[in-house]
């Protein structure tokens, strides 16, 4: 008998590995059905990842979310799956474990059947908190395995890991091939040891389709027993994403696998939904080179789930970098020549802080300490000058072990800057929270919401969801589509008229009068479907990253400084990105009046999702906060006055 091969769809990360936002409730309710009537899916990925966060960015309540568009699977019986970080939960910082323990209970009574947990750093102690409270919440843990590939990365790391993780009570094992950089072989060889080791535990494969590798995997995964393969659909597959469910499908048959048959008219239906959403206004934040597949990749190593972020990153700070060029009157670069720079610093730098798997959050951590050297160096500075915080938890053991050895040069910054090492369970450090945030709930008079939902949702991230309770998130999400919405339309130039017959061949589609065909009618299974295509650079929706001129200036403090003192002295922002007083809840923000001598942290700077601390170079009375929290700062902004 054939062996038989399940299919889940990734409806979430389709979106985010794509670009920043996903569909509103109203067009997940709306395209649920036509995914149901496929036929094809035994599990669908509904939320979990970025998805209740972006929900609160543009101002929609995540749990209403959640429960809507979960129950039509829950009803047809296709069970539903979440992502979530182990230590992290559904953000990108460490999470303490009474609020972790409450997201499990929450997601399952929402509808949510499995939960997907992974560790950036593959230590199982951040997932075993993870097994034991989705088990204890009646949902299937399913602990990953994030796969990378270095000298330390080999079969049996992760054959051992798996056992771990069985060990623990994991139902299930999801070989994460988050970056698609895995070969094909070595991800057969670690499914087929831990399923001759252990044939009762489900397995199954996630992969990228940007470096070139997925198709050959999936068929390796299969070939190795693998039970349920992820799987995408146009027009969000392939490019950063991942491989299309029709191609995933055709090959496996062709295998001798037993695979579910596709109903194409549900298919078709399905994927014209997803590019009306596209077209309506998710479009404006997928970046077209998102959508190319990139063999590029495969040296640094870097996640395809990322690459829209890193994109809209690299736009900002090449205008940043540009600009220093500029005035100090050097040449500038180009994205291409950014990104190249890049890729080649995530190689160098990557191995001598230890080896993290490049997965969230270490993949940002990775790629931002290799941006920040390469803007830095660019500058005349020195390699390693600007480490987030998050950066150094992650390379001091905070967030756990990393799996390979630091470098020389490394271990002495950290002696040098009198940094110390953890070698503790990282939970430890993150003391439970929710009676704080109890506390803050009944302040303000908010519904905890069904299950504790609300509570669950402020715990998780805090600032977006007072952002969203005060309709800050959602004024400031319309505001910004606004804009991209304007530069798209700044940039339309209709195309002249041209008559069909002069091509010669009268399709009017040569491409020798650059004319290109604006809609197809595809027949399948003897039904026709019009197929409408746009194209970036000409009608079609581009990406419109908006430029810095346009938003919203920093806010000043109208704060006097006090006239019998002497000369102030300012703390300047050493990077672009959002000044913050405070990172968390725990610490007590910086006032006009307070002391602060030579060293002290005055605020952060959130840059590329991660955090970097400010120092004061001076001591001094503070006079003057000179920029509002949370608003955006340039590069030797003014961020603190001193006298």
């Amino acid at each position: 008998m054939a062996k038989e091969i399940k299919f889940s769809l990734l409806y979430r990360d389709m979106w985010q590995s794509s670009g920043k936002y996903v569909p509103t409730v109203d067009q997940l309710l709306e395209v649920a059905p036509a995914i149901i009537d496929m036929g094809c899916f035994a599990r669908v990925e509904t939320n979990g990842g970025g998805f209740e966060q972006i929900n609160l960015l543009f101002g929609e309540n995540p749990n209403v979310a959640v429960r809507k568009w979960t129950q039509p699977f829950n009803d047809a019986g296709i069970q539903t799956h979440m992502l979530e970080r182990g230590l992290n939960g559904i953000r990108m910082s460490p999470v303490p474990e009474d609020v972790r323990r409450l997201m499990f209970q929450v997601k399952k009574k929402q509808g949510t059947d499995i939960a997907r947990s992974f560790d950036g750093l593959n230590d199982p102690r951040n997932l075993e908190s993870s097994i034991k409270f989705a088990k204890e919440a009646g949902m299937i843990s399913q602990a990953a395995l994030s796969l990378t590939v270095s000298e330390v990365h080999t079969v049996e790391y992760y054959t051992e890991l798996a056992d771990t993780l069985i060990e623990m009570g994991a139902d299930e094992i999801c070989v994460k091939d988050m970056a698609g950089i895995a070969r094909p072989a070595t991800v057969g060889k670690i499914i087929k040891k831990i399923k001759d080791k252990h044939p009762n535990i489900p397995i199954t494969y996630h992969g990228h389709a940007g470096p070139g590798f997925q198709m050959a995997s999936i068929l390796e995964a299969a070939y190795a027993g693998v039970d349920y393969v992820d799987t995408a659909m146009e027009p969000l597959a392939w490019g950063t994403g991942h491989a299309d469910v029709l191609a995933i499908q055709a090959m496996l048959k062709d295998a001798g696998f037993n695979v579910p048959d596709i109903n194409m008219k549900a298919y078709m239906k399905v994927r014209s939904l997803t590019q009306k959403y596209i077209d309506d206004f998710l479009g404006y934040y997928i970046n077209p080179k998102n959508r190319l597949m990139n063999s590029l990749l495969i040296g640094p190593g870097l996640p395809g789930g990322m690459m829209g972020s890193l994109m809209a990153d690299l736009e900002s700070n090449l205008e940043s970098l540009n600009k220093w060029l500029s005035k100090n009157g050097k040449e500038e670069i180009t994205l291409d020549d950014l990104l190249i720079k890049l890729f080649r610093e995530v190689a160098y730098v990557w191995p001598k802080i230890g080896n993290p798997p490049l997965v969230t959050p270490f993949s940002q951590y990775v790629k931002n300490l290799a941006l920040m050297n390469v803007m830095q160096i660019e500058r005349g500075k020195e390699r390693w000058s600007v480490i987030a915080d998050n950066i150094w938890d992650m390379i001091l053991g905070r967030a756990g072990k990393l799996p390979g050895t630091l470098a020389p040069e490394i271990v002495k910054l950290i002696k040098d800057q009198g940094r110390e090492f953890y070698d503790g369970n990282p939970q430890d450090l993150y003391p439970d929270q929710l009676d704080e945030f109890r506390a803050e709930m009944k302040k303000n008079n908010w519904d905890f919401g069904q299950d504790d939902e609300e509570l669950f949702e402020l715990a998780m991230h805090p600032e977006q969801y007072r952002a969203y309770k005060s309709g800050a998130a959602k004024t400031a999400f319309e505001q910004d589509l606004a804009k991209r919405k304007a530069a798209a339309q700044a940039e339309k130039t209709p195309p002249a008229p041209v008559e069909a017959s002069t091509n010669g061949n009268g399709n009017g589609n040569n491409v020798n009068n650059n004319l290109q065909p604006r809609q197809l009618v595809i027949n399948v299974d003897n039904e026709e479907y019009m197929v409408y295509i746009s194209y970036p650079e000409n009608d079609g929706i581009p990406f419109h990253p908006v430029n810095k001129a346009d938003q919203p200036q920093a806010k000043l403090v109208d704060v006097q400084p006090d006239s019998a003192g002497g000369k102030l002295k300012e703390v300047l922002s050493p990077l672009e990105g959002k000044f913050y007083l405070t990172k968390d809840s725990s610490e007590t923000p910086l006032k006009v009046g307070d002391q602060v001598k030579a060293g002290d942290i005055i605020g952060y700077i959130e840059s590329m999702k991660t955090y970097n601390a400010v120092a004061s170079e001076d001591s001094g009375k503070v006079v003057e906060i000179s920029i509002s929290n949370g608003a955006s700062v340039e590069e030797d902004d003014v961020l603190v006055k001193l006298q």
